[in-house]
């Protein structure tokens, strides 16, 4: 029996549904889903593997003009998820225009790789408006293989599996069977803070935010975590503080259900926030956070 393994790059503009899309094929809560953009800044792989196969999952950051250099570094993602798939899942919706990003598709069509383009949120159109952007697709990139789904819904997502499995070449696993993600589990605990402020506050806030989990300790009953959310300015550090502390107690309660239903084990998480100035902008300071700056 031959066994397929490959690289599966999931790669759109913000806002499309892309980490939908990785959790709804992975099975698991992975990548952290909001509706504000740049939600995911890492690239994120998730692992489905069978006795025959297995798919490695990169979710990558939105595609953005970048404006300071952790948004810089965050294109470097895209950039390398282009080069280094063996299959290109491009994400689009039944909202956003053609001419986004042109220069990107035109990477895409030159990387020679398979590509199946995914048409999300068709929950949200008609019949007649999904023929139209499925056309209009077809022309702009003829080779790929075109789905309208809903993420969400997970409404024809099962074909999208054997698409893959097609186009992924002979190889054996690059990670044990039993792995759902190379990440490790502080970063997913700095994830679930994360989302839990994107939803909960305005305007710059949540994209002045880095979170570091300082400390991880875990028995057989309790999972005991201290955390440091880290802002650009002490006017942020008040605002996710709030009032009589209420704002960060909120995220806090928030953040320790989602990360006692990960674990499937009690918590107990301890929120402090500091200033960091100008940490999107420093080098070192994105080293530490663990962004590759090459």
């Amino acid at each position: 029996m031959t066994h397929k393994a490959g690289f599966v790059n999931i790669i759109g503009n913000p806002n499309v549904g892309k980490s939908t899309v990785m959790n709804a094929l992975v099975g698991e809560k992975i990548s952290i889903i909001t509706s504000k953009m740049q939600t995911t800044r890492h690239r994120i792989k998730g692992i489905v593997s069978g006795d025959d196969f297995q798919i490695v999952y990169s979710d990558t950051p939105g595609i953005l003009k970048p404006n300071y250099k952790l948004q810089e570094n965050m294109l470097k993602y895209v950039d390398t998820a282009i080069g280094d798939a063996d299959v290109i899942l491009y994400v689009t919706d039944v909202i956003e225009t053609f001419d986004k990003n042109t220069d990107y598709i035109e990477k895409i069509q030159k990387s020679g790789t398979p590509v199946i383009l995914l048409i999300n949120k068709i929950d949200l159109s008609n019949q007649e408006e999904v023929l139209g952007l499925y056309e209009k697709w077809h022309e702009i990139l003829p080779e790929a293989e075109i789905v309208p789904v809903s993420a969400k819904e997970k409404f024809n997502v099962e074909p999208i599996f054997n698409m893959i499995i097609e186009k992924l070449p002979e190889s054996p696993a690059f990670f044990p069977k039993d792995e759902l993600t190379d990440r490790n589990e502080r970063f997913f605990v700095q994830e679930i803070i994360r989302e839990k402020i994107l939803l909960h506050y305005q305007k710059e806030v949540p994209y002045s935010v880095e979170i570091e989990v300082e400390e991880f300790k875990e028995d057989e009953k309790m999972l005991s975590i201290r955390a440091i959310i880290y802002v650009n300015r002490e006017t942020q550090k008040g605002i996710i503080i709030g009032h009589q502390g209420k704002a960060i107690k909120r995220v806090g309660i928030e953040a320790r259900k989602d990360i006692e239903e990960f674990f499937s084990k009690k918590v107990f998480l301890d929120l402090y926030v500091k200033v960091s100035k100008d940490w999107r902008d420093e080098e070192k300071k994105l080293r530490g956070f663990g962004y590759d700056m090459h």
